[in-house]
């Protein structure tokens, strides 16, 4: 476990961005601390000086300077209060952005190992946690510290004697606030760690709500819910009791504190050792005093939350999972796409999906990848668009080796439409453009080529609003739009990995109709569960098992009587 002044350091970039703000807040609390000091001192002489030797006119004198130092403390305390929470509010809006920004550009492999769930806790949970240190915690410790030295120098100007005695209680706290500092880290990092598997496992569950409905897996999944629940609570009512049991021993040890010098003072103010306005004063220090030393212990838990929360914050912005970027310059696309000896394993430790796959696609043509699941054609689709890094062997388009391109222009090159459609919740616009500039006479024509015009006429146009998760559209009307998206992007090559695997018959019509769109204008790789789909294409591949079992047109390979002649057999028989 990283300390915490290591973890701390990795903010000190973010701080600097608006390091004015922090300045100027810094430069308020000397001013603060000063006129909080300032009032024992006014008490002091309004006794002294003013009520006990009857003097009105410095009675007034002395009230005026108490005055005028509460009004100038509580006119630089909010100051500095506000120019704090305003620069936490903006580093906190920095490290948000850079947190988001880092999920977006991490490779398919890093999302494919962290929960949504897991993630999303980093950006909310863990970033509020850090704001409310940086806010109300670590930030302002600064005028605390200030407050103490200020006031334990009063106290020793007031009465050596006095504050010396005062040391005696030093040791107990000092021992209390260290104790309760390391057990409250390690219980805010259970709790950091409980809260995102909570959260986790209740957005996985909500996402699959439907299906948890369907096999009335409820009981079990509320039970595992609780057992995560419990977990979280427990390491919650854990660090609320050290945190309520550190400021309810300063309460006390503040309050014996000053018991014990209203009985010392009773004694030895007759003796002159001690004047009433001096043990006014040095009562009113003890108070002050122990108001910052509270706070600091509230502040210790806020920080130890912050740090538990930092690590796992920059436990993900140090993940350096990406898809390395090329930068090569591109040529103008013909669309030529090679495959020589290309290997490929989704991790390290996993068995290789794709073993020695080769083959080139000529542009304008039409190529086929058949097999049964598992066999690697999805996977071929996701290392063209760049999703994963690591492959062995080359993969080039119009002759340039894919990973020395730029992922943009790669992305942008080669369209896709997946079996698994998403569709935002926004209006149509967004869904069919995603935010390229394309107008709306392009958008239209496309949605109609991709026989969409209906489901649009349906929802009332471009500005109609699809609902969250597109409950407002069958999953075939999504994939009309997922079509319709592709052609209005017009990308050169066109991935289409079976559009067709779970819709009706009409709607497999409609989508068979804008997939023939495509073949004519595209150079098309289909990736086809479904063998109806592939009758027509310049070249089939069949794999097993990550290997090309066979190649050849529909017509050659049914005629060579092997694997794909039997696979399709089966596929054309009834059921």
């Amino acid at each position: 476990m990283k300390g915490d002044s290591a973890l701390f350091k990795k903010l000190i970039p973010y701080l600097k961005r608006d390091v004015w703000l922090y300045v100027t807040a810094m430069a308020l609390a000397p001013i603060s601390a000063i006129m909080t000091v300032i009032q024992p001192w006014m008490l002091q002489l309004t006794i002294d000086e003013g009520i006990s030797a009857s003097n009105v006119d410095a009675i007034h004198s002395y009230s005026l300077g108490y005055l005028a130092a509460v009004l100038v403390g509580f006119a630089t305390t909010s100051a500095y209060t506000l120019f704090t929470v305003y620069a936490a509010t903006k580093t906190i809006a920095h490290i948000r952005h850079d947190l988001y920004v880092h999920t977006l550009t991490r490779s398919q492999r890093f999302l494919d190992q962290e929960p949504s769930g897991k993630l999303l806790t980093r950006a909310t949970s863990d970033v509020e946690a850090l704001g409310e240190t940086l806010s109300m915690g670590a930030i302002t410790i600064v005028l605390d510290i200030m407050l103490v030295l200020g006031i334990s120098g009063l106290m020793f100007n007031l009465s050596w004697y006095l504050a010396l005695l005062m040391i005696l209680t030093a040791p107990p706290l000092v021992i209390a606030v260290n104790i309760t500092r390391k057990r409250l880290r390690t219980l805010f990092q259970q709790v950091r760690t409980s809260l995102s598997h909570l959260t986790a496992f209740t957005a996985e569950r909500l996402n699959g709500l439907t299906i948890v409905q369907l096999y009335r897996d409820e009981n079990r999944a509320l039970t595992e819910y609780d057992k995560r629940l419990s977990v979280y609570r427990s390491a919650t009512v854990k660090t609320n009791i050290y945190d309520a049991a550190l400021y309810a021993c300063l309460d006390a040890l503040r309050t014996i504190t000053i018991a014990g010098l209203l009985w010392f003072g009773a004694k030895e103010i007759g003796t002159g050792l001690f004047t009433v306005g001096l043990l006014a004063a040095f009562i009113d220090c003890v108070s002050r005093l122990y108001r910052p030393i509270q706070e600091f212990s509230a502040k210790v838990a806020t920080i130890q939350r912050a740090s538990s929360a930092l690590e796992k914050i920059f436990g993900l912005l140090d993940v350096e999972e990406t898809v390395p970027e090329g930068y090569s310059t591109p040529a103008p696309l013909r669309g030529e796409l090679c495959f020589h000896d290309v290997r490929f394993a989704y991790n390290e430790d996993t068995p290789e999906v794709l073993r020695g796959i080769t083959f080139t696609l000529k542009p304008g043509s039409v190529l086929a990848l058949v097999g049964r699941t598992g066999s690697g054609k999805s996977t071929i689709g996701k290392l063209l668009t760049r999703a994963y890094a690591g492959y062995t062997g080359s993969i080039t388009l119009d002759g340039v080796e894919l990973r020395d391109l730029p992922k943009d222009y790669v992305r942008g090159a080669i369209g896709s439409v997946r079996q698994d459609v998403q569709m935002f919740p926004g209006d149509v616009r967004l869904n069919t453009s995603l935010g390229a500039d394309i107008d709306d006479e392009t958008l239209l024509k496309a949605i109609d080529v991709a026989n969409a015009t209906q489901i649009i006429d349906r929802l009332g146009g471009l500005d109609a609003t699809i609902a969250h998760r597109a409950a407002n559209l069958s999953v075939g009307e999504a994939q009309l739009l997922s079509f319709a998206r592709t052609i209005a992007i017009d990308p050169p090559i066109v991935v289409l990995d079976e559009a067709t695997a779970s819709v009706d018959s009409i709607t497999e019509a409609s989508i068979q109709s804008a997939t023939e769109h495509l073949l004519r204008e595209k150079t098309v790789l289909v990736i086809a569960h479904r063998l109806s789909t592939v009758r027509h294409a310049d070249l089939i591949l069949h794999l097993r098992a990550g290997e090309i079992i066979e190649s050849g047109t529909h017509d050659e390979l049914v005629a060579a009587n092997g694997p794909y002649a039997a696979l399709f057999d089966y596929a054309s028989s009834p059921a």
